[in-house]
């Protein structure tokens, strides 16, 4: 099912002021350059919900989009921006950090990695430090329509040896393309279930909640 309503909601450069966290709710992050906001568009079907750059590092807050008055996506700063200076690239890891460690709502954070380039130390340490903190991730290949078939399932299978050298179990990988709109579905599909459970169990809190009187 397609994305019927996607909405810039608001952008922040505190983790504080991020909205209420009363929505089931998805960050997208990567190394700057990587096709975030042409994946955003892409899964959301509006070509211009997130602002396209051909300048790395251009965004530098949280941006909150509002999806069908039911979930929210996330649009985090690149990382790993040679082209900034040591002070705003600190400043931007702890803006990320900030906002990952304080969002009861977020469910999941799909790191994006581009297709064509081998497993960055960059990309790994950052997936290892969500593991680590205990946050739930995907990882998502972009640019796919530059690969054929043979080379992308070989970047694949690269990655997920890489990733078990230190996991135990690899975590999901997507497909995607900006071009083809590949993948679109598969991640949609992933987000629906997780927003079901979410809704549920919060609807089941509040219920507890009127039995204690609370």
């Amino acid at each position: 099912m397609p994305v019927k309503q996607a909405e810039f909601l608001v952008s922040n450069s505190d983790a504080a002021k991020c909205p209420k966290p009363d929505r089931p709710e998805y960050a997208f992050i990567g190394r700057s350059n990587v096709g975030k906001s042409s994946l955003i568009n892409m899964l959301t079907s509006r070509n211009s919900l997130a602002k396209i750059s051909g300048k790395p590092g251009k965004t530098q807050l949280i941006n909150h989009f509002i999806i069908d008055n039911e979930w929210y996506l996330v649009d985090l700063p690149g990382y790993g921006y040679a082209q900034v200076s040591k002070a705003d690239r600190e400043k931007f890891a702890a803006l990320i950090d900030g906002y990952l460690k304080s969002r009861p709502n977020l469910l999941c954070i799909f790191v994006l990695v581009d297709s064509r380039i081998e497993p960055q130390k960059l990309d790994l340490d950052f997936m290892s430090n969500l593991g680590e903190q205990g946050l739930p991730f995907v990882v998502v290949f972009t640019k796919t329509e530059k690969l054929g078939p043979t080379k992308l399932q070989a970047t694949i299978e690269t990655y997920r040896a890489k990733l078990l050298e230190e996991w135990e179990e690899a975590p999901d990988f997507f497909v995607t393309s900006a071009v083809t709109a590949a993948g679109r579905e598969d991640i949609l599909s992933f987000i629906r279930p997780l927003n079901e459970s979410y809704l549920k169990e919060q609807k089941n809190v509040k219920m507890m909640g009127r039995k204690t009187g609370k």
